[in-house]
């Protein structure tokens, strides 16, 4: 891990990106949402709640996300969210949306023209 976290700037376009990512792979709560992220950055980004919680409530009501709950589990329940075919279809969109960003970004930022 770096001193300093990422911007959260370079990352608030793609949260839903990134939490339907982790969706895709199994149904999560959010703490543990909350803490892979962390993980997979290794620890440059972490996910604010309120930032988290609001891109819950955006692509459940958007139908890219459905929420239930989940059994008691030390002593509380936990609210687990399951990734729709939409919300599937969105995601693969917006992954190869990103790569083609990314190699855009690359070629401008470095003024090379990836084609020589």
């Amino acid at each position: 891990m770096t001193d300093v976290l990422i911007s959260s700037d370079l990352i608030r376009g793609h949260i839903d990106t990134i939490v339907l990512g982790l969706l895709s792979t199994q149904d999560r709560y959010g703490y543990e949402i909350g803490k892979q992220v962390t993980l997979l950055s290794d620890e440059e980004y972490v996910i604010k709640e309120p930032t988290l919680y609001s891109a819950f409530r955006r692509m459940e009501a958007a139908g890219l996300i459905s929420s239930y709950w989940g059994g008691e589990s030390q002593g509380g329940r936990r609210k687990y969210y399951h990734i729709s075919d939409e919300g599937l279809k969105t995601y693969e969109r917006n992954l190869e949306d990103w790569k083609r960003a990314r190699r855009l970004i690359d070629r401008l930022v470095s003024g090379e023209d990836e084609k020589e």
